[in-house]
């Protein structure tokens, strides 16, 4: 017998099974309808029902093409837009209604149905853009992370679609300088509150705001506008919903059959050891890279891939750390320009470097986030005691291919928001978290932000409620989303703040035991280009600041977060300012700077080779990409 796509499914190689699993439009003996195959090893029998059978439980029984357990039926005349579901006998019996595992497109909740969708044939104009698309190793990202239901809110009682979300997202990102956005689960999930996190439909686009084709046009006019699209996707544990996979057959073919069956978030474990799970899930992700053309995939909760419900103590799931080290494989072998990004809080070595390793491209810094809030949020007083949590993340960042994330899971319900969290009354918190976006486009890694950091919100995000844009007429906001904006055209335009930044050669502490004064000074340089960077992280104001520098000639300062156009005192140096030659701290020169408090400052170096003015007209009109709007 010859080796067919189903012997790679049931060995947990296949990158491809949607092409032959769940409903495809096609023709038999000259007359058209609709395929649809299922895979239920466990099941005595599995027949097809839905509106085109008016639910008829006997009127297309599946015949089991395979004795592993595949099941096929060609319907005529099946139309787009279809309810279905697979009634499955299972061993002991019983009867389960089923929705598709590999079905294109389902009913909007609370219907729990799959509908039949022709997935093919969609016309994209973005070539040009994935012609030059690449892993971004030596380039610059800023990832706006966007929940798409909450980011603009509800009109007229419904949700915006793909189609219409698009236009304005684009615009939004070009003006603030964003060059992708990382969109929350989108794979169908039922409930609102799990914000897509618990899923039911691996291969179905989110019937909240449209039809797989619409999320298809969504990425393409991303990408005909330059903005790269990276999708939340969580391999970790599915729903429990009963029209989903739990128990799919009646027996465990996607979950564990023993005590690791259930989650820490009460839903149900993936056993990523057994082959056909794996299959499902790299079949999955790879969906949606060729079908979407999705540049980057998050893998949510990547320590409990690593670890039995991310607890070391439990020791190594070798059997999921098996799979995602093959799904890695796979999606770089088949798609070397696109990301494989990790969400992982664990100290587990090599995620993304050495042979040895996970795999992935990146891996989000949990350690920085949580060390750098914790810090912004201690009195000034007591913060030379912890000057560690500010410096310590050097001490491991190029062990690790680094995101820096200020994430959603930093102001959901309970957590606060990232302004909330910052020490002090009202003008001191926005001083500190102009002073913390400064500090997080300073320090290497690339960015991410959730939607609505930027407004300098007091509220904690709601799923079901709209960003508080009304904020952006209260200058104390406004002028927070104006230093975004600013930081983002700055660390775009200047290869010193992206290029090799994972390479140690291109950074180099000046300044980093100052505990008592609670400063820091560093320098990034790369490609003919010098930036010096200081912090102060106290209200302590410095007309005289002497600092170490390599070079002797001039220095522009192109951020200070104190100026009054972001909210500040507006204690600047707007001169370029001249080094002497002299050692200091363990530099050839010596600068004189103003230090204003809770000031970040960028300093960048202007080389008589190459000068070049960097001021506020250079920063505006720094890419013909970028839109920007003149501030009142």
């Amino acid at each position: 017998m010859a080796y067919t796509w189903f012997d790679d499914y049931l060995l947990g190689q296949a990158t491809r099974a949607y092409q032959h699993l769940g409903c495809h439009f096609g023709e038999n003996k000259g007359v058209s309808g609709a395929w649809f195959r299922v895979y239920a090893p466990k099941a005595r029998s599995v027949t097809l029902i839905g509106d085109f059978n008016s639910w008829n439980l006997f009127a297309h029984q599946m015949k089991k093409v395979d004795d592993r357990g595949l099941y096929e039926i060609f319907v005529p005349e099946v139309k787009e837009y279809q309810s279905y579901k697979y009634h499955i006998e299972a061993e002991d019996g019983s009867f389960l209604d089923k929705c598709d595992p590999v079905g294109f497109f389902s009913e909007l909740r609370p219907g729990t149905c799959s509908r039949t969708f022709d997935i093919e044939n969609f016309i994209y104009h973005d070539e040009d853009y994935m012609n030059q698309r690449s892993r971004n190793f030596d380039r610059p990202v800023s990832i706006y992370e966007i929940h798409l239901g909450s980011w603009l809110g509800m009109v007229d009682g419904r949700n915006l679609s793909y189609e219409e979300i698009a236009p304005r997202l684009i615009d939004y990102c070009h003006e603030n300088g964003f060059t992708h956005v990382e969109v929350m689960p989108i794979t169908q999930y039922p409930f609102d509150g799990s914000w897509g996190y618990q899923v039911v439909g691996y291969y179905s686009v989110d019937s909240r705001y449209g039809n797989p084709k619409q999320f298809m046009s969504f990425i393409d006019r991303m990408h005909q506008a330059g903005i790269g699209v990276i999708l939340d996707f969580v391999p970790v544990h599915f729903a429990v919903d009963p029209h989903g996979l739990a128990r799919f057959d009646g027996s465990t073919v996607y979950e564990y059959g023993n005590e690791n069956e259930y989650s820490q978030w009460g839903s149900k474990n993936f056993d990523l050891g057994k082959d056909p799970v794996r299959s499902f899930l790299m079949s999955s992700i790879n969906f949606f890279i060729e079908y979407f053309h999705v540049d980057g995939i998050r893998i949510d909760a990547v320590s409990n891939i690593i670890y039995y419900d991310g607890n070391a103590d439990r020791g190594i799931n070798t059997g999921a750390v098996d799979f995602v080290k093959r799904l890695n494989y796979k999606v770089h072998d088949m798609h070397p320009d696109v990301m494989m990004i990790a969400e992982d809080s664990s100290a587990y070595g090599h995620v993304t470097k050495g042979y040895e390793g996970l795999g992935f491209d990146y891996k989000w810094d949990l350690g920085w986030m949580n060390d750098t809030l914790k810090y912004y949020a201690k009195d000034p007083i007591y913060r030379s005691y912890h000057h560690n949590q500010l410096t310590f993340s050097m001490a491991y960042f190029y062990s690790e291919n680094f995101v820096l994330p200020l994430s959603h899971d930093e102001v959901v319900f309970g957590k606060g928001t990232i302004i909330n969290k910052m020490w002090g009354n009202y003008d001191d918190k926005f001083a500190g978290v102009r002073n913390l976006y400064a500090y997080q486009f300073a320090h290497p890694g690339k960015k991410l932000n959730f939607m609505g950091n930027e407004l300098a919100s007091f509220d904690e995000w709601n799923e079901h409620k709209s960003l508080p844009w009304e904020l952006k007429s209260f200058p104390k906001h406004d002028s927070v989303s104006r230093l975004i904006r600013d930081l983002n055209l700055v660390y775009r335009n200047h290869p010193a703040l992206y290029f090799e930044e994972y390479n140690p050669a291109h950074f180099q502490w000046i300044s980093c035991n100052n505990s008592d004064q609670s400063v820091i000074v560093f320098k990034r340089e790369a490609q003919d280009e010098c930036f010096i960077f200081v912090f102060n992280m106290t209200p302590n104001y410095y007309a005289v600041y002497d600092i170490g520098v390599p070079y002797e000639g001039d220095y522009e300062e192109v951020i200070n977060t104190d100026k009054d156009v972001y909210g500040g005192w507006n204690q600047c140096n707007y001169m370029p300012l001249k080094s002497i030659v002299g050692e200091y701290q363990n530099q050839s020169c010596r600068l004189t700077i103003k230090l204003g408090s809770f000031a970040g400052i960028f300093l960048r170096y202007v080389k008589k080779s190459a000068p070049r003015k960097v001021n506020a007209e250079n920063i505006k009109n720094a890419s013909s990409s970028i839109k920007t709007t003149k501030k009142n």
